[in-house]
């Protein structure tokens, strides 16, 4: 089953998929955020249309593991999505998926000037692979 995992922002959204086998996690594409029900739409659609079984929806809980407010911005965009189809849609921690892809970039050797751009979409990717792993 292929999994899409969101990474929602005040500015752009990005987006992962799985393998069909569910096992590996892929960047996909970033979108730019325009307002809560457009963005839920075309993350619905671009699930549908991936054939995704499930959507996974980054949600930063505070030091504390407490709900604050990016994370209850993370939820309402969650619900947004099951409002717009019918795959299965949970909420996981995305704390530090940024840092995450940016360490990544510096391991892989991507040199500063292309990092310095966005990472959303690989914070997407962070948060699905996270997801994955944790699977038995």
């Amino acid at each position: 089953m292929r999994i899409l995992a969101v990474d929602p922002g005040d500015k752009r959204i990005g987006l992962a998929i799985s393998d069909p086998s569910g096992t590996i996690a892929n960047p996909m594409t970033v979108l730019h955020h325009i307002s809560r029900p457009v963005d839920a739409a075309a993350i619905a659609a671009l699930a549908l249309e991936q054939g995704a079984g499930l959507i996974v929806v980054g949600q930063a809980l505070d030091d504390n593991n407490e709900i604050g407010p990016s994370a209850r911005k993370a939820g309402r965009m969650a619900e947004a999505i099951r409002l717009q189809c019918s795959i299965p849609v949970i909420l996981w921690d995305e704390s530090g998926s940024t840092q995450t892809a940016r360490q990544a970039g510096i391991d892989l050797g991507v040199s500063r000037y292309k990092r310095r751009g966005h990472l959303d979409h690989l914070a997407a990717t962070v948060i699905l692979q996270s997801y994955l792993d944790s699977q038995p």
